[in-house]
């Protein structure tokens, strides 16, 4: 199942409207301007996972209510086959399944991820993102080039790479080919995902 971006921004602008919330308060709430958040709200713009976190977060509601209208109801276990999980798209290119979207009260969100192999990013710096919290990023197929600040790390199958997401940090595929692997984001209850 594959959210449509016009079906989870009227969610969004009805969850907002029923909390009588202001278009500039949710605004501050994602970090964007006014014109960004309309722009996102109405469905002009795609709906990265981090602005989804942070309106879900403002609402008090789980993300995936927002991007599929359902509530999360398991409580003791969730069981998603290979193949099968939530997708939602964070970046061109990438394909993320959500692993445990009918999972209440989450302290991670656990997605399979493809990062596509681009030739034209190989001699660029890598862009960097920032996001409170943590992450576990698990290599199954595939090379990727980590940067973490200052630093470049090489990975491959096997590879288990953990940080603090709150720092400076991006990534590529390398080899020729897509880089599949497991991205765990830590959120303790006390820190958001950016």
């Amino acid at each position: 199942m594959e959210p449509k971006i016009e079906e989870v921004a009227s969610r969004i602008r009805s969850l907002r409207e029923d909390l009588d919330i202001s278009m500039q308060e949710m605004a501050q709430a994602t970090g964007r301007s006014l014109s960004e958040y309309a722009a996102q709200e109405s469905g002009e713009q795609d709906l990265s996972f981090t602005f989804l976190s942070k309106c879900a977060k403002r609402f008090g509601v789980d993300v995936v209510e927002l991007l599929t209208g359902e509530n999360p109801h398991l409580t003791g276990y969730s069981l998603i086959r290979e193949g099968d999980g939530l997708s939602v798209k964070r970046r061109a290119g990438f394909e993320y399944l959500h692993k445990a979207p009918q999972f209440k009260n989450k302290l991670a969100e656990p997605f399979l991820v493809t990062m596509p192999y681009l030739p034209e990013e190989q001699d660029k710096s890598i862009h960097l993102s920032y996001h409170r919290g943590q992450e576990i990023d698990c290599i199954v197929s595939g090379h990727m080039r980590f940067a973490y600040e200052g630093h470049v790390e090489e990975l491959g199958p096997g590879d288990v790479l953990m940080y603090d997401s709150g720092r400076g940090h991006g990534m590529i595929a390398t080899g020729g080919e897509p880089c599949v692997f497991y991205a765990i984001v830590l959120k303790p209850q006390d820190i958001e995902i950016m």
